[in-house]
């Protein structure tokens, strides 16, 4: 059973930064894609940022310039390095992974940006 299991999150100013961190219990080279989501109240969740074990990335429209994801295969981590951070980023963050065509799921971290 692969786990995911995040950390980084916390409160935040507005245009403070922070970094996520996202372990896998297995190597990230076996992952076909890895990417960070986030949902807040009364809204669904949605993709922030997602790397491919190529190295490939993408980034929803709304991060773009902001955030950057990475991955440390020798650490079997991804990161999310996010700045200038808005009240509107406020979320519960969920580290996920793509292994074949199964979605695996972290618990999720609380990021919270003050105004």
């Amino acid at each position: 059973q692969v786990q995911l299991v995040e950390s980084g999150g916390g409160l935040v100013q507005t245009g403070g930064s922070l970094r996520l961190s996202c372990v896998a219990s297995i190597s990230t080279w076996q992952l076909n894609r890895m990417g960070w989501y986030r949902q807040s109240p009364g809204k669904q969740r949605e993709l922030v940022a997602a790397i491919t074990s190529g190295g490939n990335t993408n980034y929803a429209d709304f991060v773009k310039g902001r955030f950057t994801i990475s991955r440390a295969n020798a650490k079997n981590t991804v990161y999310l390095q996010m700045n200038s951070l808005k009240p509107e980023d406020t979320a519960v963050y969920y580290c996920n992974a793509l292994i074949l065509t199964t979605n695996i799921w972290g618990q999720g971290t609380q990021v919270t940006v003050s105004s």
